[in-house]
């Protein structure tokens, strides 16, 4: 396909004919070409079938010439003399093939099938012995062999091949078929009269063993022996054989503990299979984080020595781990199977943690598993571990999730094991890693002055959270340390520290009004009243609303109305914000106030004060504030004249501009205020409003009579 039409897309849109599955059948049959029979040849006499023979026998011979070394001619060949009885031509066919290629096993076995389907048993055998001294390699003629001396019931004629075959060092198949003939011989005795005797099938096998001496043939011969030989002492005399005599690669292959234990459970002996499959995980470090590490991997084993770990033995590893499993869950007891859960759990968090150690929440989770169920040497191991795992980039972000790990290092410390002391060094060391001139942690500090303070060690606890100020200097240490002073009664202390706090944040409204709220609280009025002016004398602060709804509130709650009105006047002075004139006016509603007038008066004021500022939501807020005050203080008369200046909400429409680009963003809707005091062209246009929605009214009610107008027009 040319580059062009690859990209192309094809056009799955169905054709305009379509094919059904039994027209595609109907036009197959139809075009399908007659089958041409041979000729049936009719002979009728002796002459006419040797001249049959003969041109049969002239068209074998040219396919010879033509293809000599195609087999298939000389089968057919000797085949067609069989089928005619010609028994010596066929042999002499078949010489002749041999004579071509005298290394075909394929000739051999057809040779010796053609003597042995014409019952010419002593033929055969001189061709298979021919063959396996020709080709003693190629299996399959060892099996016809062995097959056709086992049929024609001589035994001690196969047990001689059989020992032929073996001197060659033949594979596994070739002995396990010499020991299940020596169990079928055991047998047929037995038939007769006499007891099985197994010891010559045994003695075959053992020496398979002892021919290749690896964990395959010994686990081979445990199988043989205990589901064919059934003789169980022997078969576990073999797997204790495989785990002792053989190479410590070859004994410590997964499958050999597997099927070792699987033998035993089927016994009946749990024990010992329990035995051997602890040993294994012991032995193979099942579940260590090196032995699930992903890929190959090389670690020390018991000896000192490397071992290479396949992909199919790693596999087979877990599949041995996976049948401890099921063991434990069909035959063992609670604390046996939570052994193996855990263990099971201690495998996965070690993977997670080997193939990212900087994945802190595979740290949490694997502390937790040890905290509930671990001892503590492993929890603190674990939380080692993890600690040891500093973010490689100096930015907060990264270290976030890191720092809790102390943190909790340090609480199962000082909670669970009851060691303050070793707590405090945790945080000590803590915070000898955390790079304090690029970022700080306030919270590592606090606990750390908490945990001293814990000790009763309360110089230490001073000392460690002077040093936060001057090394971290968050709000929170100071308010920690405050605290702290002020439960201990430290009254001149917690000023020192207010005045440190408000030099380090002069713009902080909750700290100065945190710091009049304590001087309040040891009634020192004056000097809380100091504080709030010097406050709000500052240049900039970051919520001053704050801070004057606190001197407010601290004015009419000592009962300092005239003090409280100068403040509202200084505000008003640099706001006009219409929260601030609500306060106000309710404010000199109150008993320490001037009075319903001076609040009507105020009131009034701020809203002509909006109304020239062009504010129309704000005088809808104020007009809502005024009106609850006149129901809940004032009288109906009050209510009638807020009413009167309530104003009527309308929906219009107005283009959205851009302010970037400055192009039209499409039609949005919004209320407008009108309120009956404006005059103008607003005004104006109202009343016209008013008068339409008024005819439409009048439309709506009487439409018979427009009907009847509109008839005589007509007319």
């Amino acid at each position: 396909m040319s580059r062009l039409n690859q990209g192309q897309v094809k056009n799955r849109a169905p054709a305009p004919i379509q094919i059904s599955a039994e027209q595609i059948i109907r036009e197959a049959a139809d075009r399908q070409e007659p089958h041409i029979l041979d000729p049936v040849t009719k002979i009728h006499d002796a002459e006419e079938y040797q001249s049959f023979l003969s041109s049969r026998r002239k068209h074998f011979e040219d396919n010879i010439r033509y293809r000599r070394e195609h087999i298939g001619n000389w089968v057919k060949y000797a085949r067609f003399e069989e089928d005619n009885k010609e028994y010596e031509r066929a042999r002499s066919v078949f010489e002749r093939s041999l004579e071509v290629d005298h290394r075909s096993a394929e000739l051999w076995l057809r040779y010796a099938e053609f003597e042995m389907r014409n019952e010419f048993v002593n033929r055969a055998r001189n061709i298979l012995d021919r063959a396996v001294l020709i080709l003693p390699r190629v299996d399959f003629l060892w099996y016809k062999y062995v097959y056709m001396e086992e049929m024609v019931g001589d035994a001690e004629k196969c047990r001689e091949v059989f020992e032929r075959w073996m001197s060659w060092c033949p594979d596994e198949g070739a002995w396990l078929s010499y020991a299940r003939f020596e169990v079928r011989c055991a047998k047929a005795l037995a038939g007769e009269g006499l007891a099985a005797n197994m010891a010559k099938a045994t003695d075959v096998m053992k020496r398979f063993v002892n021919e290749y001496p690896c964990a395959k043939s010994f686990l081979k011969l445990a199988k043989w022996a205990e589901h064919e030989a059934r003789d169980i002492d022997l078969a576990r005399s073999v797997y204790e054989s495989c785990l002792t005599e053989l190479e410590p690669e070859e004994a410590r292959q997964a499958r050999v503990f597997k099927q070792f234990a699987a033998f035993e459970e089927r016994q009946g002996e749990y024990e010992r299979a329990r035995v051997i499959y602890q040993h294994a995980i012991k032995l193979l470090k099942l579940g260590d984080d090196k032995q699930n590490r992903v890929g190959k991997q090389d670690y020390e084993i018991e000896g000192g020595e490397d071992e290479e770990i396949s992909e199919h033995e790693r596999y087979r590893r877990d599949e041995l781990y996976k049948a401890y499993v099921a063991f434990e869950k069909k035959h063992g007891h609670k604390d046996g199977i939570e052994s193996v859960i855990l263990t099971k759990q201690r495998a996965e968090y070690n993977t997670r943690v080997a193939k990212d150690p900087f994945e802190y929440d595979a740290w949490f989770e694997y502390a937790k598993l040890e905290e509930d169920h671990g001892e503590p040497a492993a929890v603190r191991e674990v939380y080692e571990r993890a600690v040891a795992n500093i973010p490689p980039c100096q930015e907060k972000q990264y270290w976030k999730r890191y720092i809790y790990l102390w943190i909790y290092y340090a609480v199962y410390e000082e909670l669970v094991m009851g060691d303050l002391d070793r707590a405090s060094k945790i945080y000590d060391l803590c915070l000898s890693i955390i790079p304090h001139k690029k970022f700080s942690f306030a919270k590592i500090w606090v606990y750390a002055a908490k945990v001293q303070i814990r000790r009763k060690d309360l110089d230490a606890a001073r000392k460690l959270l002077g040093r936060a100020i001057g090394v971290c200097g968050k709000e929170k240490i100071f308010l920690e340390y405050i605290s702290l002073e002020l439960a201990l009664g430290e009254i001149d202390r917690c000023r020192k520290l207010y005045n440190k706090y408000l030099q380090v944040m002069p713009h902080n409204c909750k700290a100065w009004g945190r710091y009049a709220d304590l001087e309040r609280s040891v009634g020192e009025t004056e000097r809380c009243r100091a504080l709030y002016e010097l406050a709000i004398s500052q240049p900039a602060l970051d919520m001053p609303e704050l801070l004057w709804k606190g001197y407010i509130d601290f004015e009419i709650e000592e009962g300092e109305g005239d003090k409280a009105r100068a403040l509202y006047q200084r505000l008003l002075e640099r706001t006009g914000h219409v929260k601030v004139w609500i306060s106000y006016a309710q404010f000199e509603g109150t008993e320490i106030g001037n009075g319903l007038e001076e609040a009507r008066r105020i009131f009034q004021d701020a809203y002509d004060r909006l109304k020239s500022e062009g504010l129309k939501e704000e005088r809808v807020l104020l007009l809502d504030a005024w009106r609850i005050f006149e129901k809940t203080k004032g009288d109906s008369q009050g209510v009638a004249t807020v009413e009167a200046k309530m104003p009527r909400r309308i929906k219009k429409k107005r283009m959205r501009i851009d302010d970037e680009t400055k192009s039209e963003l499409g039609w949005e809707e919004y209320f407008d205020y009108h309120f009956p005091d404006d005059e103008g062209a607003t005004s104006s246009n109202l009343k016209i409003l008013e008068m339409a929605a008024k005819w439409k009214q009048q439309q709506a009610q009487h439409p018979s009579s427009d009907d009847d107008d509109s008839d005589l027009d007509s007319d």
